[in-house]
């Protein structure tokens, strides 16, 4: 084996940026080549930090994105992931819009959003076709957050649905009627960047519901033993969903959650998803994180409760890197 020179030559030195620098200049390093991973994680615990009007936006999609977060394994950080998720986008300068479509409501809990029996919401929405701007509350906690709220009536939605016509494009319909879901051209600068459907834990008629509505599919995969069991259902529903009801349906983000990265075990899961999905899988994983844990309870996302934790600067990451898919294509 030949000697290997320790010397750095000038032309590929890096500098590194100090989480001090960024503040006092104010500007990203997410495009110059003196990146570190080291740096970026002090830019996003600044950026984490901000205030909405201090933080240097992303680029609002030219049209609404419609995501369906759907897993019917429960226990993978479907709902979890859809509140932070959507919370990060709106501190990166996005308007966003989160349905929720499970009966238990956890959603709607996260965000402190009201969502008692009677409360107009999901249910209202799709079986009694109550306009969408008539079931639509602002999230208090999150500045550009608006949500349908779900209550425990939502539970006997898809028994009622059965006999209506269409009843598998009430969403859609819903959605389409709403001046502020479309292109920049025809709604203008009111209109929501991206709308999440937070889906049950089941592949019923409110999950087609959604399937039909949507046209990106986010599924959040925890990374432990028996991660991809049960995916195989969930993906021919939706390529028959794909076939009968909606074309431009399209699994768009794999997001890896729970991720332990000091066993061999996430590590193993995690490759074996990106081996089975490729490009789609996200490539910040969101830690295992008592706090992503702990703020539901006090009714917040971790984005509010504990913006400068791992998890928190995860889900940013993770945002960022959906909003620039979208800006890419």
């Amino acid at each position: 084996m030949g000697d290997v020179s320790r010397e750095t030559s000038t032309e590929t030195k890096r500098t590194v940026r100090t989480a001090a620098d960024f503040a006092e200049h104010g500007t990203s390093i997410h495009d110059d080549e003196t990146e570190t991973p080291l740096a970026r994680a002090a830019e996003h615990s600044i950026l984490a930090r901000m205030d909405a009007s201090q933080r240097p936006a992303m680029p609002r999609p030219d049209a609404t994105r419609i995501f369906v977060v759907a897993n019917q394994k429960g226990g993978v950080g479907k709902t979890t992931s859809t509140v932070n998720v959507a919370a990060a986008l709106t501190q990166l300068g996005q308007r966003v819009l989160i349905v929720d479509l499970d009966p238990q409501g956890n959603a709607s809990t996260a965000l402190s959003v009201d969502h008692r029996q009677g409360t107009p919401g999901t249910y209202e929405l799709l079986v009694e076709e109550v306009p969408l701007a008539d079931v639509v509350v602002s999230a208090e906690e999150v500045p550009g957050l608006d949500v349908v709220p779900a209550t425990i009536d939502l539970a006997g939605a898809e028994i009622e649905l059965v006999s209506v016509v269409a009843r598998e494009q009430r969403l859609l319909k819903a959605l389409r009627q709403h001046p502020r879901v479309g292109d920049a051209s025809s709604v203008g600068e009111e209109r929501w960047d991206y709308v999440f459907i937070d889906c049950p834990p089941s592949l019923g008629l409110l999950t087609i519901n959604a399937l039909v509505a949507g046209a990106e599919v986010m599924i959040p995969i925890q990374a432990e033993y028996y991660a991809l069991e049960g995916l195989s259902q969930l993906l021919k529903t939706i390529d028959m969903v794909r076939a009968a009801l909606n074309p431009s349906l399209a699994v768009t983000t794999i997001l890896i959650t729970m991720y332990d990265a000091r066993t061999r075990l996430a590590a193993g899961v995690a490759a074996e998803v990106r081996e089975h999905f490729g490009d789609q899988v996200i490539k910040t994983y969101i830690p295992r994180s008592v706090r992503v844990s702990e703020a539901p309870s006090y009714g917040q996302t971790v984005m509010t409760y504990d913006p400068g934790s791992p998890g928190a600067l995860s889900y940013l990451e993770a945002a960022r890197e959906i909003a620039s898919k979208g800006v890419a294509s």
